[in-house]
């Protein structure tokens, strides 16, 4: 809790040491206040200390702490055999072995649950090889995955937690008519770890710098699925003439964000902070989360919302999520740009406010229309019936694009 918000290196091992604290302080105290001297755990005290400062000294990124799982759940395995028999030895019977035994059956269970993350990751790794292509957009690169001819070309823009297999449903049916593109933002699916945590403005850059380095003409239509709405939203307002329509799925009100509009809670970021640490640990992959995309899209989706750097990219989206509405707002309108605004009616029925914040963004542009999905937040991308209105959607805007004429929906 005091290192809320660090690097996921600063986390773990600011926690080492304070398990290695935490030992040291049982044999020091068992030593001197009791007839049973305890001097065992200065041995799993200095391991961790040893590896917490190793930590903190070294600064590893995401590959180098994914390298060190094939070493270090092994050594932990064998310390907890070890401290378990320790304590079935120097304690006596009755005299607090229960109090230890958890603990040492919680580390038992950390080296196994790690040793499954590691294998897991590599599996992942191996099963699902990039389907588009990666471009260097100045220090780190982004994946993109384009499908389909013509024009104007569709951009997706991801929500938070989502990654390009989240379109599988919409784009192979937006690609029959016109060429449809899927990207992930840095640190997202296969694209690199930004250098520092980006905001709208920086994601809009590199999304401009991307499509650039990969030869796709614009303007653009743009469609973006809850945050991805904003992110869709500030590049329309730094880049106007590369925006020929717009797409909001169940989108983020930015204009008056709040904890209930979507806008992450101020601890959230410092708390999912600590997410990446314990799925180390494999608990990530005890999270339930269920897709109906289809194969190899499913297999692809839950192995990165599983992974450490998956909830590391949430954590850091969620800080950003300020700056990102701000920026946001920076568009006041959208001219006659063709825009379509699709609200899902579980989001009208559990958020006050919903459908007003949808029809006020649908009121961007003279040629908007807002219409009413009657599915899940998810389920615009995820259920293929949902994906299907999405797609419609966007069929609309392409087709009032290419004709110049007003929006023709139901």
């Amino acid at each position: 809790m005091v290192f809320g918000g660090a690097d996921e290196y600063v986390i773990t091992g600011t926690a080492l040491l304070g398990f290695a604290l935490g030992w040291a302080m049982l044999a020091v105290l068992s030593v001197q206040m009791t007839d049973q001297p305890q001097r065992w755990p200065f041995v799993p005290a200095a391991g961790m200390a040893a590896t917490g400062l190793g930590l903190l000294v070294l600064a590893p990124g995401d590959a180098g702490l994914t390298s060190a799982g094939w070493v270090w759940p092994a050594v932990l395995l064998v310390l907890a055999v070890w401290m378990g028999s320790q304590v079935r030895r120097c304690l006596a019977a009755g005299s607090g072995r229960w109090l230890l035994y958890p603990v040492v059956a919680a580390l038992a269970a950390a080296a196994v649950g790690g040793a499954f993350e590691t294998v897991a990751l590599a599996s992942d790794e191996r099963s699902y090889p990039i389907p588009g292509q990666l471009y260097d957009v100045g220090g780190h690169r982004l994946h993109l995955d384009c499908t389909g001819s013509g024009g104007p070309t569709v951009i997706l823009l991801s929500g938070l937690g989502e990654f390009s297999p989240s379109w599988a449903h919409i784009a192979p049916a937006v690609a029959g008519t016109t060429r449809v593109c899927a990207y992930d933002r840095a640190g997202q699916g296969w694209s690199d770890d930004a250098p520092q945590i980006q905001d709208g403005v920086q994601a809009a850059s590199d999304l401009n710098t991307l499509l650039d380095r990969a030869g796709e003409d614009g303007p653009y239509v743009l469609v973006g699925h809850s945050i991805g709405g904003s992110y869709a939203m500030t590049y329309a307002a730094r880049y106007p003439e590369q925006v020929a329509g717009l797409v909001l799925l169940d989108a983020s009100d930015p204009y008056e964000a709040t904890p209930a509009d979507g806008a992450a809670e101020p601890n959230a970021p410092a708390l999912l902070a600590v997410t990446p640490s314990l799925a180390r640990l494999g608990i990530g992959q005890l999270v339930p989360s269920s897709s109906d995309l289809p194969e190899p899209a499913a297999g692809q989706f839950q192995a990165f919302a599983h992974s450490p750097r998956s909830w590391r990219n949430g954590a850091e989206e969620s800080a950003a999520m300020p700056a990102l509405f701000s920026q946001a707002q920076a568009l006041t309108t959208l001219g006659s740009t063709p825009l379509v605004v699709l609200t899902a009616s579980e989001s009208v029925q559990i958020i006050n406010g919903w459908t007003a914040a949808q029809a006020r963004m649908a009121a961007l542009s003279t040629n908007g229309s807002h219409l009413a999905a009657d599915t899940t937040h998810v389920g615009l991308l995820a259920d293929e019936e949902g994906a299907g209105i999405s797609a419609d959607a966007i069929h609309d805007v392409v087709e009032a694009v290419l004709t110049g004429s007003p929006l023709q929906t139901p």
